[in-house]
């Protein structure tokens, strides 16, 4: 299977690219910059410039590109390169595909779990209602991007991801320095629900995903034990063997981060992978503690 990846050089797409290489797949990629990678190409979704050629011949598009959300605070314009960097690479790869006669027939597109809001201790499976603010707005237009080609013909998954978890990136390379310090604290009251994935287990859910013909629409890329804070601060705390400090109040976390603070720090979202396990899919560490164990042993 010839798959191309947009988002090549993020932090999900450069462990992705290697992980399905090494298990058969001829993989393509799409970046914003010049790059001297075999099957290579450079678009410009902001001006509408996608080129065709690096469609042709695939299977499936792995669709990972968008700006940081966890990169400081939101302000107005940031909050507008979050939105328009998604629904304009999405629209326009949307467009493209829906246009092509042999074109990819799979479409895996990155989504998050933060389209449910803020909803406590309540379980939240793919058929749960979409919850308010801006994470939830920006993932309930960036799943409708995909519609053009979904009508079109095309498989589209909407991968609703967790909290990915590897020291080579995203939350967990901020966590470490901290926590190996011995700095480590929870974050307001640590009563909040955080929904993870390690990154090996992420990795092969899209794997899993580009071969289970039957997969379709939103699906929850998260373990099946999510846990409060408390719990995480506690269980990295403990595999780091190093305390845990005094929390980090809440209206600190508003103060340095302000609107980001309350949708992705303080947020509640305890999501439940129902379709993978419906459909078989073992995850490799379904326990906090076996993540961390993986993790820290890996190179």
């Amino acid at each position: 299977m010839r798959v191309l990846v947009t988002g090549s050089t993020g932090f999900v797409g450069s462990g992705l690219c290697p992980f399905l290489r090494d298990n058969g797949y001829s993989v393509r990629t799409l970046s914003r910059t010049a790059t001297v990678a075999p099957e290579a190409f450079i678009w410009k979704p902001e001006a509408g410039i996608l080129p065709v050629a690096a469609l042709l011949g695939c299977d499936a598009v792995v669709h990972l590109a968008g700006e940081g959300i966890a990169d400081g605070r939101w302000t107005s314009a940031k909050k507008q390169r979050i939105l328009r960097s998604r629904l304009d690479s999405t629209e326009l790869l949307a467009r493209t595909m829906a246009g092509m006669s042999e074109g990819p027939k799979i479409w895996i597109s990155a989504s998050g779990i933060g389209i449910y809001g803020s909803r406590g201790d309540e379980e939240l499976s793919e058929d749960s209602s979409m919850g308010s603010g801006f994470l939830a707005e920006v993932c309930r237009q960036w799943e409708s991007a995909t519609r053009q080609a979904e009508v079109a013909g095309v498989r589209c998954v909407h991968l609703r991801l967790g909290v990915v978890l590897s020291k080579r990136g995203g939350a967990l390379a901020r966590m470490l320095p901290a926590f190996r310090c011995g700095l480590g604290g929870v974050l307001g009251s640590g009563d909040q629900y955080m929904s993870w994935v390690s990154a090996e287990d992420l990795n092969r859910v899209i794997q899993f995903t580009l071969e289970r013909g039957s997969l379709r629409g939103a699906v929850n890329v998260v373990s099946p034990a999510p846990v409060t804070n408390q719990e995480f601060t506690r269980t990295l705390a403990q595999a780091l063997r190093r305390p845990v400090i005094l929390p980090v109040p809440a209206f600190v976390l508003r103060l340095l981060f302000g609107q980001m603070a309350d949708e992705a720090l303080l947020a509640s979202t305890r999501a439940i992978p129902t379709k993978l396990i419906a459909q078989g899919f073992n995850f490799k560490a379904p326990a906090l503690k076996q993540a961390f164990q993986s993790e820290m042993k890996s190179g």
